[in-house]
């Protein structure tokens, strides 16, 4: 059960690293410096952050570990997660909207999806804190319920960012070392 918590956490690592595959060519210094001031404190640690919470589920699943050590590993991780995203939504507020068409518009729907990504991975949280480990097979069933959910969260992840990352915003922030080195963090 617990490698279906792996694989959906894998899928949004994956969409997260895509996220931060964060040039521009027209030298807009403005749009430069946005980029790296995002991809500086809301990309590149933030997205670490994530593949290293991932790493550490994936790693405790292929350990064959005890339903205590997958309930405590899986809680911190979803911590890990959920402060993640806060912290990168918060660090884009702080950025404001690229200096772009529709910027503002563009950052409010990635902020508030943000918001919503580290509230649901919170709530996974408390659902992995209130799992009883004693009893292996609901620990088991519990925990597949928490994969599907995880697994419905990874496919719906990303959408407004990836729309204010697109055209020359994407370009500028491929130039910043926060991006690119968020998008060659080993992928989990």
């Amino acid at each position: 059960m617990n490698k279906k918590l792996a694989a959906a956490l894998s899928g949004g690592a994956v969409l997260v690293l895509a996220l931060s595959g964060c040039s521009s060519d027209d030298g807009d210094k403005k749009l430069d410096d946005w980029a790296k001031k995002v991809c500086d404190t809301a990309v590149g640690p933030q997205s670490k952050k994530i593949a290293d919470a991932n790493a550490a589920i994936k790693k405790q699943t292929a350990d064959n570990s005890s339903p205590d050590e997958v309930k405590s590993t899986d809680s911190k991780a979803f911590g890990d997660i959920s402060a993640a995203y806060a912290q990168r939504s918060a660090a884009l507020k702080k950025a404001g909207a690229p200096p772009t068409d529709d910027g503002e518009k563009k950052l409010n729907d990635a902020v508030k999806e943000l918001d919503g990504l580290s509230k649901s991975y919170a709530d996974l949280k408390t659902q992995t804190d209130k799992l009883d480990t004693k009893d292996q097979s609901a620990f088991a069933d519990d925990l597949a319920k928490i994969a599907e959910e995880l697994g419905k969260l990874s496919k719906s992840e990303n959408t407004a960012q990836k729309k204010l990352e697109a055209g020359d915003v994407g370009k500028a922030m491929r130039e910043q070392d926060g991006c690119k080195s968020a998008a060659s963090s080993p992928k989990s």
